[in-house]
This record gives structure tokens, sequence and C-alpha cells, in this order.
């Protein structure tokens, strides 16, 4: 029998060690955070709240048995996503079967397929996930003179980078882009000199990359190494949105367009969001994660104001009743007001594409403020103009 003093205990599993842990590690702070600020006013239906998460150590084969092991053996009272696709997909099979309420955080187009109606997707990519990530890309290409008109697309061979391959042959199409070139590489691959060499023989226009952290470094270096320049390169790359990653490529970053989904840009300013990152930033150094979480942190935060959105207005436990209630309801977050549509997507996508311009050396301050990072699209949150082509925004 569960008593005010028992906590709400909620569990989920995140990949904290492995190639996406910057983001992830980033995520657990907010997550921190928000347990800190709900406890600090009381709890939730006037319980304290407890956290339980475990690392799936980016292994797709372990996620469905810690979620098994949340659920009965810890008994956990409610259960979220983990971050990306790779962790999400292989936990619904399960979610599924014990008809949890499940909010995944930043996995894109997990429930395409499957349609389970108790899954919320915290990721501002909309009813099409998969085009909606990059089509500002591809938007931004078709209105520049004169015109592009060929595109090769490079990604990972992974299953983070499936849905944004086909998203991006869609957008492609849609814009009247000709692919001349596409392929992928082994994520173990370091040097990515020949890879590059190989792109650069397509004489593409346009340069879609969907890559991993530490494969962005790399092909922005062999890219910069190299005399190719095409008039437009990003899109897909996962990585740059994360300082350690900034501070690091430094000026190499400027003229990449990429996509994001927050940044510090007056455009953005939801209630809350400066107010928690001041919080997350005097935590980042001493939890030894991302020092601006400007990327994960929001939506992680937002992730769990959700469930005690949900939780509250419900004023019940119940996964059927949390599920029903997100469904018609409209969330007030750090991410700003947000509702779900088909399949538990965002009712409308609000992805960024970021250009980096005027990056001089590797300084952590210049990234506080929207001044390198500016927002190009979409057209009702752009914070400044594009420079193109590429060439003419690499200092």
């Amino acid at each position: 029998m569960s008593t005010a003093t028992t906590p709400i205990r909620i569990g989920y599993c995140l990949s904290l060690t492995g190639p996406v842990a910057g983001n992830t590690q980033s995520a657990r702070l907010a997550h921190r955070i928000w347990q800190q600020d709900v406890n600090r006013r009381g709890g939730l239906l006037g319980r304290p709240v407890e956290l339980i998460c475990y690392d799936d150590q980016a292994d797709a084969s372990k996620v469905a048995d810690l979620y098994r092991h949340l659920i009965d053996e810890d008994k956990v009272d409610l259960v979220i996503g983990g971050y990306g696709t790779n962790s999400l997909l292989p936990a619904m099979p399960l979610i599924m079967e014990r008809q949890r309420f499940f909010v995944g955080l930043q996995g894109l187009g997990v429930n395409t397929t499957l349609g389970y109606p108790n899954y919320f997707a915290m990721i501002p990519t909309g009813p099409d996930p998969s085009a909606a990530l990059t089509e500002g890309f591809f938007a931004l290409a078709s209105e520049q003179q004169p015109r592009p008109t060929t595109v090769a697309l490079l990604s990972a061979d992974a299953v983070f980078s499936r849905n944004p391959i086909l998203g991006a042959k869609d957008n492609a199409a849609k814009y009247g882009f000709q692919i001349v070139h596409e392929a992928t590489y082994p994520l173990s691959t370091t040097d990515f000199s020949p890879v590059i060499e190989a792109i650069a023989r397509s004489e593409c226009d346009l340069l879609f990359l969907c890559s991993y952290l530490e494969d962005s470094m790399g092909l922005v270096r062999a890219l910069r190494a190299h005399t190719f320049r095409p008039k437009m390169v990003g899109a897909a790359m996962i990585g740059p949105q994360n300082t350690a990653i900034k501070t690091t490529l430094g000026p190499l970053l400027n003229g990449v367009v990429n996509y994001d989904y927050w940044a510090p840009v007056p455009t953005m300013k939801f209630p809350g969001v400066h107010v928690f990152l001041a919080n997350y930033q005097a935590q980042a150094a001493e939890a030894g994660v991302d020092l601006l979480g400007h990327y994960t942190a929001p939506l992680a935060y937002a992730q769990l104001q959700v469930l005690t959105q949900a939780v509250e207005a419900t004023g019940s436990l119940d996964d059927a009743k949390l599920a029903a209630y997100a469904r018609q309801a409209t969330f007030n977050t750090v991410m700003g007001n947000i509702t779900f549509g088909a399949n538990g997507e965002w009712s409308a996508p609000r992805v960024l594409q970021v250009q980096f311009q005027g990056i001089t050396g590797n300084e952590l301050g210049q990234f506080q403020d929207g001044s390198r990072q500016v927002v190009v699209s979409p057209p009702d949150l752009r914070s400044g103009p594009l420079r193109y082509p590429y060439v003419d925004a690499l200092s």
C-alpha cells in the first residue's frame, strides 16, 4: 500500500556509455534537476519522486531486459523512454505488451509503423518525422541563386540513420534535387579522407551528412582538408549541437548548416527555459556533462514535464489514464507549448536548421548566445540570413 512517504518510482534506461554518452549524460542531469524541482515542490500526488536509471551501454539487445527488470523486479510505478531510436525501438514490444504510458526522448519515427497509442515523442519532428528533420535544409537550398541542382547523401551504417536518409530522399524529390552519390560508412571508420574524395568526384552541389558525434568531427575535418567545396553541407549530423564538439572544432564549423531543436535566440525564449539552463549550467561542470546543455537537456526536462502534468491533471499513475490525457492536452514546457498528434508525434514540427557563422578560436563563451549559431530555418524562428555558398561562410 502506497503512503505519502512512499516514493513514486520512475524507471528507464539510457546509453550512458557508448557513442551517444555525451547526449545521454546531459539528459540524465536534466532529469535529476526535474527530480530536484518536483521534490522541492512536494513531489507528485504528495509523494516524493525517485528515478531509477540503468545504462544499456548502447547495446540494443540489453534494452528489453532492462525494462522487464524495472517493471517486474523493481516494480516501478512509471516508465519513460531512453534517448534515441536505437534505445527506444527495442523497448517498444515489451512496452506495448504491458500497455505502458511511454514518453520517448529524441527517437526519430519510432512509432511510425507500430502505431502504439500510448507512445509520445519528445522530439519536435512532427507528423512526418523523417522528412521534417531536414526539410529546412532542402527548402533553403531551393531558394538560393544560382539554384543548386544535385545532392550527395552520406550516412553511418546504423539504425539511427535509416529514417533520416529516407526523409532526405523524399525531400530531394520534393524540392527537385538529383541524387548523384549515395554511400554509407561503418561506425568504426576513423579516416574519412577517402569518403570525402569519393563525394568530391560526384561534384555535388549539396552534401547531406547523417553521422554520429565522433564521425561528424572526422567528416568536417576531412572536408576542410580537401579542396572540394559543395554549396551547402550538413543537415543531419549528430554532434555539432554539443558544446564539446563546438569548442573542439571551432572555426572548422563555419558554414555548416545542420539541424537542431533549440537555440539561444530571441525566438526561442520559452517560459522557464533560461531558468532551467542556468540551473543546469551551474551543475554541469561538476557532473562532467555538456557545459551548455542546449541540445538534449531542454527536451529531457520537457519529457518529464509532460509526465508531471499528466499525473497532476489525472490525479493518477494509471497508464491508460495518463495516455488518454496526453492525447488531448496542451503541455506547457521549457520547449514551448506541445500537443501530440498521430503516432504520438508533435502535432506540428519545430525543427531548426542552424548555420555556424563567425566562429573564432575555440572559446566556450561565443556559443552562449545565438551570435555564432544562426537559425536560418524555419522562417518564423529565423534569427539571421543564410551565408551562401558554403565557401563564403568559412571565415
